[in-house]
């Protein structure tokens, strides 16, 4: 694995950690009929975070360890703001998986890139579409 490759999945992972936590806030504040989409969410987030520290431990790659607490880029108060925090989140897993799709040096890390960009797409047009954005998706996701 190339020195660009591994920044790359650890930059990802890195995402993959703040989503967690972060999914822990949007939990909170979601409104009741946001729940079972949040829960689902939140243990995708958590799947594709073991995963990318199997790939990194795998790969024999230095697996970064994740922050004792992250800072909100925005404060979370209700379901608006929740559900803005998850947009938040779905676009920066999206930008750092298309990172990795872009550095891979194997069709396997890119096969990897590309579906987890297409979970962050996803579930970033899900959550557009609940705060009524039209068109919920976007063109090119991950595109900073």
């Amino acid at each position: 694995m190339s020195g660009t490759e591994q920044q790359a999945l650890a930059d990802a992972l890195g995402a993959e950690y703040a989503a967690v936590y972060a999914y822990g806030m949007i939990a909170t504040h979601a409104g009741a009929d946001q729940q079972r989409t949040v829960a689902q969410y939140t243990a995708a987030h958590r799947a594709r975070r073991d995963a990318t520290v199997d790939i990194l431990s795998g790969r024999r790659g230095t697996v970064p360890p994740p922050e004792a607490a992250y800072t909100m880029p925005l404060a979370v108060t209700d379901p608006d703001t929740a559900a803005q925090l998850a947009i938040v989140v779905e676009t920066d897993t999206a930008v750092a998986w298309r990172a990795v799709v872009e550095q891979a040096d194997t069709d396997t890390t890119r096969r990897i890139g590309i579906e987890a960009l297409t979970e962050s797409a996803g579930r970033l047009a899900v959550w557009r579409s609940v705060r009524g954005a039209d068109p919920a998706t976007t063109a090119f996701p991950g595109r900073p």
